[in-house]
């Protein structure tokens, strides 16, 4: 016997961190190039290096780290690419705060200096969330970690670069583009998050030049940058303006006079149907004038101030002040027909949340409709699938709608654009080496572009440079493309669309074959975490007080596809007492497993032992089919399900008297030697989700060997195929229905579990009698019975309570065991308290003031409350009725 060998409780802390340092130590994460094992192959989202986890993160790694985990297990040789984005615009921020706590700014440093503080920053600070990472139980293969500022990645970027640019595929022109105040940059479409906000609809009368002075009534969000209109636009089918004879008006506030131009574009049901044209300060108003060929006026500088083509009135004015002082000057003047309130969708930075600016700029852009294409019929051909299916409609809108991705941003770190400009012809020279002279004109007078890439044209091609490109490395070849990437859907364009579009482009060949979008972790109650909600739920604080494991097990049970996970702590610590009955299991079982174990026979195995063995074997099946289809909810109930109501409170209960040699050495030896077995099955299957008790128990096994990582997935198809027996299971499933039926009697009749009852059980089905003949003594233990009598049909015995399990009745004989007049006046007391509850829960229910106000997640509370009582008092009157029909 092992006694004594795990501690009576399970305490993560120490556990965790000695397991993750042995793991590392022994290299158990580290894929091989030379193995000729199947290859399997991840790379993981790279997190900001200025980030920490969030629960977004640690739903993601949890699952990426539960596929790494079995396709380990199940032989193949594993990839898990880890490593981190060097995240531009924020972590030039963070740095820049950093500074000013010491009151110097980067443009005191100067670009060189600056960028070496941003390194040595990283250093210092980059790591922590590759260490957080690490807490949740990642077994990335640390030794490949790689960051996309790196040399080997910032070659690959570069030659991408230059090879784009010279099959005209990246060009730099001006355009309106998406400008952040703040942070003074450029920001792609995807970059600006949109909120709706109260605002106001401003019809402003811009009048005729000459003749009928009414002019025409135009309306707009943004009357600050009527000073930059060069047009207004009218539809020319719009019969309102059928008569209009002038073609030129005047701009208020100013002494300006523009065009009148009709064009299809206008919007007759919008406002007016007159249209202001600001070609530098909207993106439709751009292309509308670019095609009427109108001036571009800047009339908002980089840093959101009026320029002097406002008006010396507004020059230097705050964009939003400007809008307060033209409003009340076109009040003033009498051109403010009406204001009215609106709903405006306003585009705000990502990072920073200022109200990002259209501004006209020479930017760099990526022309992306060819590599779109073959993106969408990647996806279309199935050579990439997106799970949930769904996903690939909203895929392929986004990228049928596509605009050229502006890739240049006013920073100074990150990847610096790798062009010269002349500055005697002006023309551009884009090598992979730098050049000491201009391509063009021969001229050595070059200095090279300061704005640097869009974080997200490195990020682009992470699958492929992350292992060794453009080198043909081993690494490449073996493990190019991945096999799958885990991802929320906020990134499926950010990131995902554009590694589709560079991998097919550079590698010939899709980045991954499955991409499976997770949903969003949300707290309790449906709601998004935020911290001016106060619903923010720290990972590593939920670490710390329930483990990784508890952790971990929650996230998959909760994550099914296309559903958000709610997420509490109480549901944590509900799978934290899953760990504890694992953990018992386990201490119980070790109790008895010996090292040298008997041949496994299966001849000598009772039903029980055969129902155990099968089941297991569904099990591994369901949380295979489960892993494999990305259903991980559906992979954690089912081994729940197995490891707590099959294997502990029916297996290990029904096996103890067996155990304690109560029915011989053979016997005793054959039940070790399952238990032995379905032990370990259970710390294999459930290792994926629970990496560090799983591997803390299996070293206290008497029959494994080294370290769980090494295990193999349990039941293959021939092994499936001999321990499968779904007629026993059914069999057994009616002998346990009959168990739970005398318990639910001894619940409901408020009986003592010390109590052993008499049962008969008549049945006129053979099948049935000769099971309850053979499983009588599992029968009598597990219900605690004085005797289990088992008869054909006959009269139903005085003084009993009857329940049917398939064609058997079961007569729990309750004479001498309870007072039948005590018990009616015990169960009308809880009846009338019930009732009462009932009454008042009805009541709110009822009340229509209640059912407006009341949020709806309490009024479903409130509803489930109803439901619960009424199907409490149902039992307590079935209970009732039963015991007047004994008295």
């Amino acid at each position: 016997m092992n006694d004594g060998l795990l501690e009576k409780s399970y305490d993560p802390a120490g556990i965790e961190e000695k397991w993750y340092e042995f793991w590392e130590s022994h290299n158990f994460f580290t894929a091989s190039e030379q193995s000729e094992a199947k290859p399997y192959s991840i790379v993981i989202p790279p997190p900001n290096v200025t980030g920490v986890l969030h629960m977004g993160h640690a739903l993601n790694i949890t699952i990426q780290d539960i596929v790494c985990r079995f396709r380990r297990l199940s032989g193949d040789n594993v990839l898990w690419m880890p490593g981190t984005d060097h995240a531009g615009i924020a972590t030039q921020n963070v740095v820049e705060k950093d500074l000013a706590e010491k009151g110097k700014t980067r443009d005191e440093l100067g670009r060189e200096e600056f960028i070496e503080a941003v390194w040595k920053w990283r250093k210092v600070s980059g790591g922590a969330i590759i260490n957080q990472l690490k807490r949740l139980g990642a077994s990335c293969d640390w030794s490949r970690e790689r960051f996309t500022m790196d040399d080997g990645l910032s070659d690959a970027v570069r030659k991408v670069f230059v090879r784009l640019y010279k099959e005209g595929l990246i060009y730099e022109d001006q355009y309106i583009i998406n400008w952040c105040p703040r942070c003074k940059t450029a920001l792609a479409d995807l970059e600006v998050e949109y909120e709706e906000k109260d605002s106001f609809l401003y019809h402003i009368r811009y009048p005729f030049k000459e003749g009928n002075n009414d002019g025409l009534v135009v309306a707009t969000t943004r009357p600050e940058t009527i000073f930059g209109d060069t047009a207004v636009a009218i539809h020319p089918d719009d019969e309102r303006f059928s008569d209009l004879e002038q073609d030129t008006i005047h701009l208020p506030l100013t002494d300006k006079v523009i065009e009148i131009i009709k064009d299809p574009y206008v919007d007759m049901e919008f406002g007016t149907g007159a249209l202001k044209v600001t070609p530098a300060h909207d993106t439709n108003d751009f292309t509308l004038g670019d095609k009427h060929g109108l001036e571009r006026v800047k009339v908002i500088d980089e840093d959101g101030y009026m320029t002097e083509e406002a008006g010396l009135r507004y020059q230097g004015l705050d964009r939003f002040e400007c809008r307060e002082r033209a409003v009340a000057d076109l009040k003033e003047k009498g051109l403010l027909v009406k204001k009215t309130p609106l709903k405006n969708s306003v585009g705000e930075c990502y990072r920073c949340k200022t109200v990002v600016e259209p501004f006209l700029s020479k930017q760099w852009f990526v022309r992306v409709g060819p590599l779109a294409e073959k993106a969408m019929e990647a996806v279309k051909e199935g050579d990439t699938r997106i799970v949930p299916k769904n996903w690939e409609k909203t895929y392929f809108e986004w990228l049928e709608n596509i605009r050229d991705w502006c890739i240049s941003r006013q920073i100074w770190w990150g990847h610096r654009i790798p062009a010269w400009k002349c500055r005697s012809c002006g023309a551009n020279t884009v090598e992979e080496h730098d050049p000491d002279r201009c391509g063009e004109c021969g001229s050595t007078d070059i200095y090279q572009e300061t704005d640097v890439l869009d974080t997200w044209f490195s990020s682009a091609l992470w699958p492929f440079s992350t292992m060794g490109w453009p080198r043909e490395t081993e690494l490449l070849k073996k493990f190019y493309p991945t096999d799958l990437l885990v991802t929320g859907f906020d990134i499926l364009f950010f990131w995902v669309a554009r590694m589709m579009m560079m991998g097919i482009h550079f590698m010939k060949e899709v980045p991954f074959r499955d991409v499976y979008i997770h949903a969003l972790v949300r707290d309790e109650d449906g709601k998004k975490m935020s911290k001016s909600k106060g619903n923010v739920i720290d990972p590593i604080q939920v670490i710390e007080n329930y483990g990784a494991d508890a952790f971990r097990f929650t996230l998959a049970a909760f994550a099914a596809q296309g559903r958000d996970v709610k997420m509490s702590e109480s549901r944590v610590e509900g799978y934290r007492h899953f760990v504890n009955k694992l953990w018992n299991a386990a201490r119980f079982s070790l109790i008895h497993i010996e090292e040298e174990q008997e041949v496994f026979d299966t001849d000598r195995f009772s039903d029980l032992e055969k129902w155990i063995l099968s089941r297991s074997a569904a099990t591994a099946l369901e949380v295979r089919d489960g892993i494999d289809n990305y259903r991980f909810n559906e992979a954690a109930v089912s081994i729940y399900q197995f490891v707590w109501h099959e294997f502990c409170d029916w297996y290990l209960e029904a096996c103890k008297p067996a155990l304690y040699e109560k029915e011989g050495i053979e016997r005793r030896d054959a039940v070790r030697t399952v238990l032995s077995k379905v032990m370990k099955d259970i710390l294999i299957m459930l290792h994926p989700f629970m990496p560090y008790v799983t591997e803390e128990i299996w070293h206290q096994l008497p029959t494994s060997t080294g370290s769980i990582m090494e295990a193999s997935y349990p039941y293959d198809d021939a092994t499936y195929n001999r321990n499968r027996n779904p007629s026993l299971e059914k069999d057994m499933e009616y002998v346990f229905a009959l168990v739970s039926g005398v318990r639910n009697i001894r619940s409901e009749m408020n009986i003592q579990p010390s109590v052993n009852l008499r049962v008969v059980a008549q049945t006129d089905q053979a099948g049935e009698r000769g099971l309850l003949e053979k499983n009588s003594s599992v029968v009598v233990n597990l219900a605690r019975l004085e005797n289990l009598t088992v008869s054909d049909m006959d009269n139903a015995p005085q003084s009993s309570a009857a329940f049917v399990v398939g064609n058997t009745t079961a007569y729990v004989d309750l004479k001498g065991v309870i007072d039948f007049l005590k018990e009616e006046k015990r169960l009308l007391k809880e009846i009338d308290k019930v009732t009462k509850e009932l009454v008042s829960v009805s009541k709110r229910l009822n009340n229509e003031s209640f059912l407006e106000k009341a949020p709806q997640d309490v009024v479903e509370k409130v509803k489930e409350q109803q439901k619960g009582l009424e199907e409490k008092n149902d039992r307590l009157a079935e209970s009732l009725g039963r015991i007047k029909k004994m008295k």
